[in-house]
C-alpha cells in the first residue's frame, strides 16, 4: 500500500471520528471538498503544513497519518487482504466499528 494511500485512510478514519464531513474538515483546514476526497483516496498527498493543520483539526499526532504502528508483512496476500480489512474500517461509522470490534473478538475468542 501506498503512503498516500495510508495517509487517506488514516485521515479518513479520524475525520470521521470526529464526526466531521469531508466539508466541514475542508472549512476548517483551508482547502477544498475535492481535495480532501482526493486525499483520502490517495490521489494527491498533502503539503506538511496542511499536515499539521489537519492534525491540530483532528486532535491526534502527524505520525497517525503516515501509519506507525502498522504492522508490515512481507506476505503479499497477506498484506493485501489487511490493507482492504483496514480501508473498510476506517469507512464505518461508530456503531459500525463496535459491531464490527465484536464480530471479530467472536471470531478470534
Amino acid at each position: 500500500m501506498s503512503l498516500a494511500t495510508v495517509f487517506g485512510t488514516n485521515l479518513r478514519h479520524h475525520r470521521k471520528a470526529k464526526h466531521l464531513t469531508q466539508a466541514q474538515l475542508a472549512e476548517k483546514a483551508s482547502l477544498s471538498t475535492e481535495m480532501v476526497s482526493k486525499i483520502e483516496r490517495g490521489i494527491a498527498a498533502p503539503s506538511f503544513t496542511t499536515v499539521e493543520k489537519l492534525s491540530e483539526i483532528l486532535d491526534v499526532p502527524e505520525v497517525v497519518f503516515f501509519g506507525v504502528g502498522l504492522i508490515v508483512t512481507t506476505d503479499s496476500e497477506r498484506t493485501r487482504i489487511l490493507s482492504k480489512i483496514q480501508t473498510k474500517l476506517s469507512r464505518l461509522n461508530e456503531d459500525q466499528l463496535v459491531r464490527a470490534d465484536r464480530l471479530l473478538g467472536a471470531l478470534t475468542d
